[in-house]
């Protein structure tokens, strides 16, 4: 037997695997730059050379991925071959429909207004810039977020749809049809504030100010543990009760919610911050009272197109007399329909933390320029 066919008949096999191999991928084989992300929990973003590779994960399972996106720029000739199910996504985006008032909020600290073509439930947006653009036409009303009106979304043609996803919601219905990227806004279900504020550099990379949200989340960062860090040694942290009775049941934050830790971060002994509920927790009356009525601040948020009074919240239940911050007229409310509550903490829980220390530590004389919550 010839050298030359003991090399090919040793060579063979290895072919043979070879040849069964899947093909490698461009984007699958070659490592990017992952962006660095120190709280987020459900988002990974990593920059490649033509691309950027978001991943969302299912916030409902932790195992599973919701979203994949590979952000391409537009004027990207060739677009990546990716391994996995993953939504192309050109960038920037030029006309976007934003589901949710707190990325209109976001956009347009960015610079971005322009790139904003269409909003639903309109009716609760407070920005003057986008109030205005409704009126003359050049923000589309989409109707409402739970059902928004289909031939609008088509009039408008947007180059993605900005919605809000739900655990067992079933999808999007027909504008999954459309063929139009939709881009999850998952960050609500992140459960610290600094975790759903580091979102605003994946909003930053859709809308082409990578680099402005970067700096912005870098402050907020900041200011936050600067904040923070201030009341770490303070004497006494006050017993903090929060909201009221809706409907028979009492919404209060779980310990481990963005609310929660807020509280905790400001310098109040929050009641019930040893539950380790990410979420709101359904509690009775009595269950409140047993543990409450000697709290010595208590904090509502309310939606109203007045301001609450103490005669309004005795008229709403006797008990609430019973509470130690009413009889001592300790109570702070918000009044979500006045200020920028839910439009701007989101991305700015610093703003939210000063408020808070502002009420609760005002020996630590830190100035306040969003007072969201007031006296009663």
């Amino acid at each position: 037997m010839t050298t030359n066919r003991i090399f090919l008949l040793l060579l063979l096999p290895l072919l043979l695997l070879t040849s069964c191999q899947p093909a490698r991928q461009e984007g699958t084989d070659k490592e990017g730059d992952t962006v660095a992300l120190h709280y987020a929990r459900n988002l990974q973003m990593v920059e490649h050379e033509h691309y950027t590779l978001a991943t969302l994960r299912n916030p409902w399972d932790t195992t599973q991925v919701l979203h994949r996106y590979a952000l391409v720029d537009r004027n990207e000739a060739h677009l990546p071959t990716l391994a996995d199910a993953t939504t192309i996504v050109r960038v920037p985006l030029q006309r976007a429909a934003v589901f949710c008032a707190v990325h209109s909020a976001l956009l347009c600290e960015l610079g971005v207004l322009d790139a904003i073509g269409g909003v639903t439930d309109s009716e609760y947006l407070t920005l003057s810039a986008v109030q205005h653009r409704l009126h003359d036409g050049s923000i589309a009303d989409l109707g409402s977020s739970m059902a928004p009106n289909l031939e609008r979304v088509m009039e408008l043609s947007p180059d993605a749809l900005m919605p809000s996803p739900f655990q067992n919601s079933g999808g999007y219905g027909r504008l999954e049809r459309l063929g139009i990227p939709i881009i999850e806004c998952a960050d609500y279900m992140e459960v610290s504030p600094l975790a759903r504020a580091e979102w605003i550099k994946f909003y930053g990379r859709l809308f082409g100010v990578g680099e402005r949200a970067d700096s912005l989340y870098a402050e907020v960062e900041s200011q936050y543990h600067e904040l923070k860090s201030a009341t770490e040694h303070v004497g006494k942290r006050p017993r903090l009760m929060a909201e009221k009775l809706v409907g028979g049941t009492w919404y209060t934050p779980g310990g481990q919610s963005t609310m929660g830790i807020l509280y905790t971060d400001a310098g109040a002994h929050y009641l019930w911050a040893d539950s380790p509920a990410s979420g709101s927790l359904s509690l009775s009356l009595e269950h409140i009272m047993e543990r409450a009525l000697d709290a010595d601040v208590w904090l509502i948020k309310y939606h109203s197109d007045h301001e609450l009074s103490y005669d309004e919240l005795a008229n709403e239940h006797s008990a609430y007399k019973q509470f130690r911050p009413f009889r001592e007229q300790h109570i702070y409310g918000c009044n979500t329909g006045k200020v920028r509550f839910f439009e701007e903490t989101p991305f700015h829980p610093e703003r939210l933390l000063r408020n808070l220390i502002n009420i609760l530590h005002p020996e630590l004389h830190v100035s306040d320029s969003h007072p969201y919550f007031h006296a009663l």
